[in-house]
Protein backbone atom coordinates (compact mmCIF):
# COMPACT_ATOMS: atom_id res chain seq x y z
CA UNK A 1 0.00 0.00 0.00
CA UNK A 2 1.65 3.43 -0.88
CA UNK A 3 1.58 5.72 1.96
CA UNK A 4 1.33 9.37 1.27
CA UNK A 5 1.95 12.46 3.76
CA UNK A 6 -0.47 15.23 3.39
CA UNK A 7 1.35 18.31 4.73
CA UNK A 8 -1.61 20.95 5.01
CA UNK A 9 -2.11 23.54 8.43
CA UNK A 10 -6.21 23.47 8.10
CA UNK A 11 -7.07 20.63 9.84
CA UNK A 12 -10.44 19.97 8.28
CA UNK A 13 -8.64 20.37 5.05
CA UNK A 14 -6.40 17.77 5.90
CA UNK A 15 -8.41 15.35 7.94
CA UNK A 16 -10.68 15.29 4.46
CA UNK A 17 -7.99 14.76 2.21
CA UNK A 18 -6.59 11.64 4.49
CA UNK A 19 -10.13 10.47 4.66
CA UNK A 20 -10.72 10.97 0.46
CA UNK A 21 -7.12 8.81 0.51
CA UNK A 22 -7.83 6.40 2.72
CA UNK A 23 -11.38 5.74 0.67
CA UNK A 24 -9.03 4.96 -2.43
CA UNK A 25 -6.74 2.46 -0.57
CA UNK A 26 -3.78 5.08 0.41
CA UNK A 27 -1.99 4.71 3.95
CA UNK A 28 -1.73 8.63 5.21
CA UNK A 29 0.53 10.33 7.46
CA UNK A 30 -0.42 13.88 8.61
CA UNK A 31 2.01 17.03 8.99
CA UNK A 32 0.69 20.65 10.25
CA UNK A 33 3.50 22.17 8.78
CA UNK A 34 6.67 22.06 6.49
CA UNK A 35 8.93 21.56 9.74
CA UNK A 36 6.70 18.44 10.86
CA UNK A 37 7.03 16.86 7.65
CA UNK A 38 10.24 17.10 7.41
CA UNK A 39 10.70 14.91 10.57
CA UNK A 40 8.51 12.64 9.17
CA UNK A 41 10.28 12.13 5.73
CA UNK A 42 13.32 11.24 8.52
CA UNK A 43 11.48 8.79 10.31
CA UNK A 44 9.53 6.70 7.70
CA UNK A 45 9.13 5.65 3.73
CA UNK A 46 6.71 8.08 1.87
CA UNK A 47 5.81 7.38 -1.42
CA UNK A 48 4.18 10.67 -2.50
CA UNK A 49 4.04 14.43 -0.41
CA UNK A 50 0.36 16.60 -0.92
CA UNK A 51 1.22 20.01 0.65
CA UNK A 52 -0.33 22.89 0.76
CA UNK A 53 1.36 26.36 0.09
CA UNK A 54 0.61 28.75 2.42
CA UNK A 55 2.08 27.17 6.26
CA UNK A 56 3.14 28.53 8.94
CA UNK A 57 7.16 28.13 9.93
CA UNK A 58 8.11 26.70 6.22
CA UNK A 59 5.74 27.42 3.06
CA UNK A 60 5.10 24.83 1.00
CA UNK A 61 7.91 26.31 -2.00
CA UNK A 62 10.69 26.01 0.81
CA UNK A 63 9.46 22.33 2.00
CA UNK A 64 9.40 21.35 -1.60
CA UNK A 65 13.24 22.62 -1.91
CA UNK A 66 14.01 21.20 1.18
CA UNK A 67 12.30 17.62 0.33
CA UNK A 68 14.36 17.58 -3.21
CA UNK A 69 17.80 18.55 -1.68
CA UNK A 70 17.74 14.32 -0.18
CA UNK A 71 14.71 12.73 -1.83
CA UNK A 72 15.23 14.05 -5.96
CA UNK A 73 12.62 11.34 -7.22
CA UNK A 74 9.80 11.97 -4.74
CA UNK A 75 6.58 12.95 -6.57
CA UNK A 76 5.51 16.03 -5.33
CA UNK A 77 1.65 17.78 -5.52
CA UNK A 78 0.89 20.70 -4.80
CA UNK A 79 -2.88 21.29 -3.50
CA UNK A 80 -3.40 25.50 -3.20
CA UNK A 81 -5.55 28.34 -3.16
CA UNK A 82 -3.36 30.30 -5.07
CA UNK A 83 -4.36 30.23 -8.23
CA UNK A 84 -1.93 33.26 -9.87
CA UNK A 85 0.23 31.44 -13.47
CA UNK A 86 3.37 32.94 -11.23
CA UNK A 87 2.21 30.78 -8.25
CA UNK A 88 2.28 27.51 -10.34
CA UNK A 89 5.46 29.14 -12.21
CA UNK A 90 7.13 29.15 -9.11
CA UNK A 91 6.08 25.55 -7.69
CA UNK A 92 7.38 23.71 -11.06
CA UNK A 93 10.38 25.60 -10.13
CA UNK A 94 11.33 25.03 -6.90
CA UNK A 95 10.45 21.46 -8.33
CA UNK A 96 7.09 20.31 -7.53
CA UNK A 97 5.94 17.44 -10.02
CA UNK A 98 1.87 18.43 -10.29
CA UNK A 99 0.18 21.88 -8.78
CA UNK A 100 -3.91 21.70 -8.47
CA UNK A 101 -6.00 24.41 -7.38
CA UNK A 102 -8.76 24.84 -4.23
CA UNK A 103 -11.33 23.64 -4.08
CA UNK A 104 -10.21 20.92 -5.31
CA UNK A 105 -12.16 17.59 -6.97
CA UNK A 106 -11.58 14.65 -5.17
CA UNK A 107 -11.43 12.38 -8.24
CA UNK A 108 -8.73 14.73 -10.12
CA UNK A 109 -6.61 14.60 -7.38
CA UNK A 110 -6.76 10.59 -6.83
CA UNK A 111 -5.81 10.72 -10.80
CA UNK A 112 -2.78 13.07 -10.25
CA UNK A 113 -1.76 11.01 -7.33
CA UNK A 114 -1.98 7.53 -9.20
CA UNK A 115 -0.52 9.27 -12.57
CA UNK A 116 2.54 10.10 -10.23
CA UNK A 117 3.26 7.23 -8.58
CA UNK A 118 3.28 5.34 -11.49
CA UNK A 119 5.55 7.76 -13.25
CA UNK A 120 7.79 7.56 -10.47
CA UNK A 121 7.41 3.66 -10.52
CA UNK A 122 8.83 4.44 -14.21
CA UNK A 123 11.73 6.22 -12.91
CA UNK A 124 13.05 4.49 -10.80
CA UNK A 125 13.14 0.94 -12.16
CA UNK A 126 14.08 2.88 -15.65
CA UNK A 127 12.11 0.30 -17.57
CA UNK A 128 8.83 0.64 -19.01
CA UNK A 129 6.26 -2.19 -19.69
CA UNK A 130 3.10 -2.03 -22.64
CA UNK A 131 2.04 -5.38 -23.15
CA UNK A 132 4.70 -8.11 -24.21
CA UNK A 133 7.03 -4.69 -24.97
CA UNK A 134 9.59 -3.82 -22.31
CA UNK A 135 11.47 -0.27 -23.08
CA UNK A 136 15.11 -0.19 -21.20
CA UNK A 137 16.11 3.16 -20.48
CA UNK A 138 19.80 1.84 -19.35
CA UNK A 139 20.48 -0.43 -22.66
CA UNK A 140 18.26 1.69 -24.67
CA UNK A 141 16.76 -1.42 -25.73
CA UNK A 142 13.09 -2.10 -27.08
CA UNK A 143 12.29 -6.04 -26.62
CA UNK A 144 9.40 -8.22 -27.04
CA UNK A 145 9.54 -11.80 -26.39
CA UNK A 146 13.33 -13.10 -28.07
CA UNK A 147 13.29 -9.67 -30.37
CA UNK A 148 15.76 -6.84 -28.63
CA UNK A 149 15.83 -3.38 -30.63
CA UNK A 150 18.84 -1.47 -29.62
CA UNK A 151 17.62 2.15 -30.60
CA UNK A 152 19.85 5.63 -31.15
CA UNK A 153 20.06 7.62 -27.53
CA UNK A 154 17.74 10.12 -28.80
CA UNK A 155 15.32 8.21 -30.80
CA UNK A 156 14.79 6.10 -27.45
CA UNK A 157 13.93 8.61 -25.37
CA UNK A 158 11.73 10.38 -27.78
CA UNK A 159 9.60 6.88 -27.53
CA UNK A 160 10.43 6.71 -23.56
CA UNK A 161 8.69 9.85 -23.25
CA UNK A 162 5.57 9.74 -25.16
CA UNK A 163 4.81 6.22 -23.90
CA UNK A 164 5.36 7.03 -20.27
CA UNK A 165 2.28 9.74 -20.79
CA UNK A 166 0.06 7.75 -23.17
CA UNK A 167 -2.56 9.40 -24.55
CA UNK A 168 -0.77 12.74 -23.37
CA UNK A 169 0.18 15.62 -26.88
CA UNK A 170 3.52 16.71 -26.75
CA UNK A 171 4.14 19.85 -29.16
CA UNK A 172 7.51 19.33 -31.25
CA UNK A 173 9.09 22.45 -28.71
CA UNK A 174 8.42 20.49 -25.65
CA UNK A 175 9.92 17.45 -27.23
CA UNK A 176 12.67 19.34 -28.32
CA UNK A 177 13.62 21.51 -25.37
CA UNK A 178 13.20 17.97 -23.46
CA UNK A 179 14.91 15.68 -25.42
CA UNK A 180 17.59 17.79 -27.42
CA UNK A 181 17.90 20.75 -24.89
CA UNK A 182 16.79 24.61 -24.53
CA UNK A 183 20.18 25.38 -26.31
CA UNK A 184 20.08 23.26 -29.61
CA UNK A 185 19.52 24.25 -33.09
CA UNK A 186 17.58 21.16 -33.23
CA UNK A 187 14.04 22.20 -35.78
CA UNK A 188 10.78 20.46 -36.97
CA UNK A 189 12.47 18.64 -39.54
CA UNK A 190 14.55 16.90 -37.05
CA UNK A 191 11.64 15.71 -34.86
CA UNK A 192 9.89 14.81 -37.86
CA UNK A 193 12.23 12.26 -39.26
CA UNK A 194 12.98 10.79 -35.68
CA UNK A 195 9.17 9.92 -35.48
CA UNK A 196 9.06 8.93 -39.06
CA UNK A 197 12.44 6.43 -37.95
CA UNK A 198 9.77 5.26 -34.77
CA UNK A 199 7.09 4.61 -36.60
CA UNK A 200 8.91 2.14 -39.19
CA UNK A 201 11.27 0.55 -36.75
CA UNK A 202 7.79 -0.56 -34.83
CA UNK A 203 5.15 -1.17 -37.84
CA UNK A 204 4.62 -4.12 -37.07
CA UNK A 205 3.67 -3.65 -33.13
CA UNK A 206 0.28 -4.26 -32.19
CA UNK A 207 0.87 -2.60 -28.67
CA UNK A 208 1.37 1.15 -29.25
CA UNK A 209 1.15 3.39 -32.10
CA UNK A 210 2.89 7.08 -32.24
CA UNK A 211 -0.04 9.74 -33.77
CA UNK A 212 0.25 12.55 -35.09
CA UNK A 213 -2.01 15.51 -33.93
CA UNK A 214 -2.33 17.97 -36.06
CA UNK A 215 -1.18 21.68 -35.31
CA UNK A 216 -0.13 20.35 -31.85
CA UNK A 217 2.65 17.89 -32.28
CA UNK A 218 2.59 13.87 -31.09
CA UNK A 219 1.19 10.95 -28.50
CA UNK A 220 1.42 7.92 -28.12
CA UNK A 221 -1.55 5.24 -27.57
CA UNK A 222 -1.41 2.16 -25.78
CA UNK A 223 -3.36 -0.53 -27.75
CA UNK A 224 -3.18 -3.08 -25.00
Amino acid sequence: MFKILVVEDDTSTRKLMCAILKQNGFETVQAEDGARALEIMDEEHIDLVLLDLMMPKMDGYELTKQLRLTWASLPILMVTAKQEPSDKRRGFIVGTDDYMTKPFDEQEMILRIRALLRRAQIANDHKLTIGDVVLDYDALTVSRGNETNTLPQKEFQLLFKLLSYPGMIFTRLQLMDEIWGMESETDDHTINVHINRLRDRFKDFSEFEIMTVRGLGYKAVKKV
